[in-house]
């Protein structure tokens, strides 16, 4: 940065510092930076422990590359990459991103005109459904540009009070994710060692950690789960909310443990109310479990057409559909099945 630039574009627009962290990412990096790099008026790369060629692809970009040692919080390695920043906006981006041609044009026209009271810019985040991410929809808007200092600004002409909320803009820029990878199981051993510790989750943490585990955790991760989540089934502090996922990971752990009286005891605690799709899950893969089609096809319908999703998706839809398939075989009802399976090919179609 040349000495005594305020981090402003004197041609007009926004300037922008492009902040990441990476680790091992030396497939993607180059990718996603050529992507970028050209719109960017400053580019920090933070490493949090690389053993492979990312600081060396990274420099081919920036002097700026930082060491942070890895401390099992993603906040604090993006907060020290922010700390780094000079520029009027941060755009915090990750090595598996990419932006096409239609989307870079998007974005350099938006860094021309941004109107300077916006404070956060969302852009869409897509392709998630693809890489079985925690992630419920294939494009969802995620805050990415944020204004690097933040202008207090006095409201109401009387009574006069300054505004906290954020200026927010949703943007029309779609930026692709192409990990090349799941990080679920980065994801789960890292809630694994927060819990371990004796961390208390907040409601948002709770949540992903639910759904990273009905999205893609093994039998194993449940059962390791199981512990926190009954800690959180008995916490008279939670929410309705962390109630339902807790209960849900709770009886999936004991079904598969075959410990019947944990399993209906959480099942019936959802039950008793207006119940979900991924409880009714459980119930149908439980009686289906032990011979009981028509009590599991019940169950699985439930969770298709009578109730909705809390955690994930895929519980409301492929899940029961599919067992329904399963259990009508079982029935001998060719025609029953045939007709889930339609509806369950029109649901893969949808989501793809």
């Amino acid at each position: 940065m040349a000495a005594g630039f305020d981090g402003r574009d004197p041609a007009g627009g926004i300037t922008i510092s492009l902040c990441m962290i990476v680790k091992n990412e030396e497939k993607v990096l180059a990718r996603c930076l050529d992507s970028v790099a050209d719109l960017m008026d400053e580019i920090i790369i933070v490493d949090t422990g690389s053993t492979d060629r990312t600081k060396e692809i990274a420099a081919r970009y920036t002097d700026q590359i930082y060491d942070f040692v890895w401390i099992d919080d993603f906040s604090a390695a993006r907060n020290y990459a922010f700390s780094k920043a000079h520029m009027e906006y941060i755009y915090s981006a990750d090595a598996d991103e990419v932006l096409d041609a239609e989307n870079r044009e998007r974005y350099r026209l938006l860094k021309e005109r941004l109107l300077p009271e916006i404070e956060i810019v969302q852009m869409k985040y897509g392709n998630q459904l693809q890489f079985g991410t925690v992630y419920n929809f294939d494009e969802e808007y995620r805050p990415k540009l944020f204004k690097r200092q933040r202008e207090f600004v006095w409201q109401e002409p009387i009574h006069e009070t300054i505004r906290l909320d954020p200026v927010v803009y949703d943007s029309d820029i779609v930026i692709t994710h192409l990990p090349e990878n799941s990080h679920a199981g980065r994801d789960l051993a890292n809630f694994r060692k927060q819990t371990g510790r004796g961390v208390r989750l907040s409601a948002h943490l709770h949540e992903m950690y639910a759904r990273e585990l009905f999205v893609a955790g093994s039998d194993e991760d449940f059962l390791q789960a199981e512990d926190f989540f009954a800690q959180s089934a008995r916490d008279t502090g939670r929410s309705p909310k962390e109630l339902t996922e807790a209960c849900c990971v709770v009886a999936r752990a004991a079904r598969l443990r075959g410990d019947t009286v944990t399993f209906f005891k959480h099942v019936s605690k959802l039950i008793a109310g207006e119940g979900c799709s991924e409880i009714c899950c459980e119930l149908g893969d439980f009686y289906e479990g032990i011979g009981d089609y028509e009590e599991a096809a019940i169950w699985y319908y439930n969770a298709a057409y009578e109730t909705t999703a809390d955690i994930v998706l895929a519980a409301q839809q492929e899940r029961p559909l599919a067992g329904l398939v399963r259990c009508y075989e079982k029935l001998g009802e060719p025609e029953q099945a045939a007709a889930y399976r339609a509806a369950l090919q029109a649901a893969v179609q949808t989501e793809a």
